[in-house]
């Protein structure tokens, strides 16, 4: 028999973790709110108040309402807003059910540089923990403000796969982080939780998009309800890799290629959620290009109206996101979001780009249908090289007498380069929230998430609401 000094050694793996994922844990667990820009405070501030009201006019679908009547049935009672339904629920369904009804209209925030939605996978599952645990004002926009930074710098440091849906990926570190802020992880406890929570996202599928499929929906509840569990996961003593991110991020599940360097690049100073954007169309963001575009050309039109039949077509040349919504068999309200000739010929026959646009009705209406058949869309490569840090678009429509009408888009409405203002972000709140609450409640709700720092207890304040 060998002895034992004569046996191969076993190779004991290294258990320091990488530089950048310290970096990020002590920033999430160290940054005080004054740490934080004005900018990215007044941002998160909105972001907050934005997708309360997106989340309550999103459970008002049909789907939606049956999903809280049977998630509600058998969940344990809690404290926490099931936005527009008018009930509450314990945390983790109310992350889940909030979640998922703010994406169902497309009128959340985004951000392109975080490739995705950061803010409504961060929002439901920090405003539910708030309510439960009393904290201020100021620590639910700290832990919006952090949840959203580190989760959107993780995202754009890769290269993501575009056969995935960013929904429910990234979007549960964002949530995870922002519970940890709320509970008051230490910087070894943020570390576990990012290794956690990085691997407890969703294998999304973008074609649900493309086919019109609401599952995709549930993709942000996910985030919400998964985030809130790996903060509880790692209270109990659960343990992840030694580099979960650098794993699922660039070696294959979600992309091939992260860059460490770039998740931290301007850590503290750069601040992403003053990058983002907010959205004023119902439909998916790269639609937002054409539909501006769209806008340009018709303010030269006298009266600002084409008629319809008068058309031939209508040609858009796009970046390649946008090129990509290309649909034109339309058959649901839902489906209708992501189809730029849907969205183009919805909002020339109705006059504008409101919920109705893209309703039911809408979706059965003939005329629009034939107009929808009249787009030739295709990309533009000199467009896509141009992007993310310009989203060009042209629309020229072409009438049957010959004439031609274009219009063109740049900058999108409502990026950081070409902002919406707070008149219009404001008046987004009252049309979505005033249908659901009423005049009085609106009001009252918008005032106080506009002063939400000076809110001692955030669950005395929305015990003050019935959402």
């Amino acid at each position: 028999m060998e002895s034992d000094s004569n046996q191969e050694e076993i190779a004991v793996p290294d258990r320091t973790p990488p530089k950048y994922l310290t970096t990020l844990a002590q920033f999430a667990a160290g940054t005080q709110l004054s740490d934080i820009s004005e900018a990215a405070r007044t941002r998160a501030r909105w972001v907050i108040a934005d997708s309360i009201p997106v989340m309550a006019a999103g459970m008002q679908e049909p789907e939606m309402k049956a999903f809280v009547t049977r998630q509600l049935a058998s969940a344990a009672p809690g404290n926490a807003w099931v936005i527009g339904a008018g009930k509450r629920a314990g945390l983790l369904d109310a992350a889940l059910l909030n979640g998922t009804a703010g994406t169902w209209l497309e009128l959340d925030e985004g951000n392109l540089f975080a490739k995705g939605h950061p803010g409504i996978q961060v929002v439901p599952a920090a405003v539910a923990l708030a309510q439960e645990s009393g904290c201020s004002g100021r620590e639910l926009v700290r832990a919006v403000a952090l949840g959203y930074e580190v989760s959107a710098r993780i995202t754009r440091a890769a290269q993501m796969r575009l056969a995935f849906h960013p929904h429910g990926t990234y979007g549960v570190i964002g949530a995870a982080i922002a519970a940890a802020v709320l509970k008051r992880f230490n910087a070894a406890q943020m570390l576990e939780l990012l290794n956690c929570a990085s691997t407890m996202g969703m294998a999304t599928s973008r074609q649900t998009l493309l086919d019109g499929a609401t599952v995709r929906n549930i993709f942000t509840g996910h985030s919400g309800f998964m985030g809130l569990t790996a903060s509880r996961l790692v209270e109990c003593g659960f343990t992840g890799e030694i580099d979960s991110v650098g794993n699922v991020y660039g070696k294959g599940v979600y992309s091939d290629k992260f860059d460490p360097d770039l998740a931290v690049a301007g850590l503290g100073t750069d601040w992403l959620i003053t990058q983002s954007y907010f959205k004023l169309h119902p439909i998916g963001r790269y639609g937002h290009s054409a539909v501006d575009a769209l806008e340009d050309l018709l303010a030269k039109v006298p009266g600002g109206r084409l008629p319809i039949d008068a058309i031939e077509r209508i040609e858009v040349r796009a970046y390649m996101l946008a090129a990509s919504l290309a649909g034109k068999n339309i058959v649901s309200s839902f489906g209708a979001r992501f189809s730029v000739p849907f969205a183009l010929a919805s909002i020339l026959y109705h006059g504008r780009s409101g919920l109705k646009s893209f309703d039911d009705a809408a979706v059965a209406n003939r005329e629009v249908q034939a107009l929808v058949q009249r787009v030739d869309l295709q990309e533009d490569k000199a467009f896509t090289a141009r992007f993310p840090t310009e989203q060009p678009v042209t629309v020229r429509i072409v009438m049957r007498d010959g004439t031609a009408h274009e219009g063109n888009c740049v900058i999108t409405k409502g990026e950081a380069a070409k902002p919406h203002t707070e008149a219009e972000l404001t008046g987004k709140f009252f049309e979505l929230g005033e249908p659901v609450w009423g005049r009085p409640v609106t009001q009252k709700l918008y005032d106080g998430l506009m002063k939400l720092e000076g809110i001692a207890d955030f669950r005395v304040f929305a015990d003050g609401f019935s959402l």
